[in-house]
């Protein structure tokens, strides 16, 4: 079954798939015995009322991200879904994405070295909203990303927004993250920008890695280049202590696939296998709006230093 207020949707959705149901009443679904699970796919400041009501009514629950806007809401969902027996994945979709994946997977095989800092710009001119700010809407990827790269929450949170377009939504934000050991990432997003930019860079200590989803080259760049401590006789005091290495680049071969149908994918798995989207369950949802709610808190103090809590 599918519900939308929308009667020319619901046309779509029949003229797609002619079995599915179309309703204007998500009620009707939500009260159906025989659904199992349902997918949320509605603007932000319902996602906490609805996910409630499905959890209520016995259903498995697929929410778009963010699972709600507030982090008590996020954590009353966590603990009825636990006592419902019910599981909520959150959809973070870039954790499905084979670059990123491919960017897990150089960490966990030390391919970089320690890391010393990340960052990431997810630009464009619009497209534009006005139920939550740039950041609310663009920031929960890339948290996402990096919390799933780094496997953790961050612990303090600074930011700037600016308010280019009116006077109550920032249309951009740079934001500083600090994660454990002393790792620093820096996110810039934005409605207000020249170019659609989807990209990260992690540099470690033994190389360097560039994520780019609009490159039809291939979304990975493997850098390797690092920075040696040398005592080699060189005229300069600098040069002396530090020595720029600079080997090959390289463009993996990476198979695209679509994100949101693997992510489609692995909640079917989950529920017929009945354990727990680890990947991005309510707890990473929850991990995701604790660290946006420090990033807004920051944001209304001109940049203070807040911590993650």
């Amino acid at each position: 079954m599918c519900a939308d207020v929308s009667q020319e949707r619901l046309k779509s959705i029949k003229n797609l798939f002619p079995t599915v149901i179309g309703v204007t009443d998500y009620k009707e679904i939500l009260k159906n015995t025989e659904i199992d699970a349902v997918c949320i796919a509605t603007p932000t400041d319902s996602h906490f009322s609805l996910v409630k009501e499905a959890l209520t009514q016995d259903k498995h629950v697929l929410c778009e991200k963010p699972l709600a806007m507030r982090v008590e809401e996020c954590q009353q969902l966590q603990s009825l879904a636990a006592q419902k027996k019910k599981m909520i994945l959150v959809g973070h979709v870039f954790v499905f994405n084979t670059g990123i994946i491919y960017l897990k997977k150089y960490l966990q095989d030390g391919e970089l070295g320690a890391v010393h800092y990340a960052h990431s710009q997810r630009t464009n001119l619009g497209p534009f909203r006005y139920d939550v700010n740039a950041m609310w809407d663009l920031a929960p990827h890339d948290i996402s990303i990096f919390n799933y790269l780094f496997d953790s929450c961050p612990v303090n949170v600074s930011a700037r927004g600016q308010k280019c377009l009116g006077p109550s939504l920032d249309d951009l934000a740079f934001v500083t993250l600090e994660y454990p050991n002393n790792l620093l990432v820096n996110i810039h997003v934005s409605w207000l920008d020249p170019r659609k930019v989807r990209q990260i860079t992690v540099v470690g200590d033994k190389k360097m890695v560039m994520w780019d989803d609009l490159d039809n080259a291939g979304p990975i760049r493997l850098y390797d280049k690092h920075v040696e401590r040398t005592a080699t006789f060189y005229e300069t005091y600098g040069e002396f202590q530090l020595l720029s290495r600079e080997g090959s680049i390289t463009i993996p071969k990476v198979v695209s696939n679509e994100p949101l149908k693997a992510q489609n994918q692995y909640f079917i798995e989950c529920l017929k296998a009945n354990k727990s989207p680890v990947l991005v369950d309510a707890q990473k949802g929850l991990d995701v709006v604790k660290t946006l709610y420090a990033i807004q808190e920051s944001m209304d103090k001109k940049g203070t230093l807040v911590q993650v809590r």
